[in-house]
């Protein structure tokens, strides 16, 4: 008998999902939404927030990548729901001492802690849906879970408005221990059991390196992702700056941007799921979504003299195109097998997020001779290309059978 049909895309384990991606989301945007109110409240200066908060962001970033391939590891060799309490302890213990930091060394280093700890959510979300729901409403369950987790950096804008940056990361560290009690009532995947009293080999991260066609795959997971973290890490947090260099009329607030880059994004994962299954093709879906970005990225860098509404509303465009997070994931989990595959859905979303270093390495190297405004149109070009290609050579992987191991 097939296990996962008796679990609907509103069920309690996607619920819990979806609740568990909004803390996420919350505790993951919270810095970029509060980074000029904390910073300031820090000592630091308006050229020193912008440099600080990059270098605060990438060390962020790199806390995922390590959390990544650790919290993938070990949803593969002691299940995906022992990652997610694991992982929402650490980052919730790491929000409450955010609220804490004197110095601008320990914002970082802690963030690089949450860091960790935010890597684990929604890997092993996703991983779980996938493998409880079956292949009809796959998509349709990963899109719930995106589409209100994602709402969670709109709660982050709402805390930031009404109280003190120190107060917003206490209440993410407390929303976090409160999911806690909810995940008590989630059962584990029948097919991580399964494949757990197995002698199959679970959570070899090498498996995806030493084998060509595995390792392929694997890039590509990770390259067609590449927009949304240039999208979100350049164009949306720091549209204050890029405001100011296209002289656009009226105070930027980055925090705002993001508010409305996020209503976006959750409208456009959930809308997703319903396109890819209406037109049963994950890649023609991400096509869409890839044409919507670029009509975005145009709009944002053609906002000369324009007002600080049009930069919002430009935000939105690009939030709506890059709202195929919730897809790449769930691509990236129907590729793998049952012994791998939260490894893989786990590393993917969180070396995209890393890749940020990767992208801001591209963005701050063209400043000297391209200048920020140029800089940040050409690197997103680079980015596209490089993320077009990667889907172009991507396998379809609608409606397939995920009760497989590699071997």
């Amino acid at each position: 008998m097939n296990t996962t049909k008796q679990y609907g895309i509103l069920s309690l384990p996607v619920i819990v999902a979806a609740l568990g991606y909004f803390v996420d989301i919350y505790d993951l945007l919270l810095f970029s939404i509060i980074r000029v109110p904390s910073l300031q409240s820090l000592g630091l200066n308006e050229t020193q927030i912008a440099d600080e908060g990059l270098k605060i962001i990438n060390i962020q970033m790199i806390g995922l990548l390590v959390g990544g391939i650790l919290w993938g590891i070990l949803g593969d060799k002691l299940g995906r729901m022992k990652v997610l309490f694991a992982s929402i302890i650490l980052y919730s213990l790491g929000n409450i001492a955010n609220g804490f930091v004197e110095t601008v060394n320990q914002y970082a280093t802690i963030r690089f802690i949450s860091g960790i700890g935010l890597a684990g959510e929604l890997g092993a979300s996703i991983t779980l849906v996938a493998e409880i729901l079956s292949k009809e409403k796959r998509g349709l369950g990963t899109s719930v879970v995106a589409g209100i987790g994602l709402t969670g950096a709109v709660f982050a804008f709402i805390m930031k408005e009404n109280f003190d940056w120190r107060t917003c990361y206490f209440i993410g560290g407390g929303m976090g221990f409160m999911l806690l009690f909810l995940r008590a009532s989630v059962l584990e995947s029948s097919m991580f059991n399964a494949v757990k009293k197995t002698q199959v080999i679970r959570g070899n991260f090498m498996m995806l390196l030493n084998n060509k066609k595995r390792l392929s795959k694997y890039i590509k997971a990770i390259l067609i992702g590449l927009p949304t973290w240039y999208v979100i890490g350049i164009l949306i947090s720091f549209s204050d700056k890029f405001a100011k260099e296209m002289n656009v009329v009226g105070k930027i607030d980055p925090g705002k941007s993001v508010m409305f880059a996020y209503v976006a994004i959750s409208i456009g994962d959930l809308a997703v799921g319903f396109i890819s299954n209406w037109i049963k093709s994950r890649k023609k879906a991400m096509w869409f979504f890839y044409g919507i970005t670029i009509l975005g990225i145009i709009w944002f860098f053609n906002l000369n003299h324009q007002t600080n509404q049009t930069l919002y509303w430009a935000s939105a465009l690009l939030g709506f195109g890059t709202g195929f997070w919730a897809l790449f994931v769930t691509m990236s989990a129907e590729q793998f097998g049952t012994n791998i595959r939260a490894t893989v859905t786990t590393t993917t979303p969180n070396m995209v997020r890393g890749s940020l270093v990767f992208i801001s390495i591209i963005f701050t190297s063209l400043h000297s001779s391209f200048g920020y405004l140029n800089s940040g149109w050409i690197t997103g070009i680079i980015i596209m290309l490089i993320a077009m290609i990667a889907l172009y050579f991507t396998e379809e992987t609608f409606g397939k059978d995920l009760n497989y191991v590699e071997e």
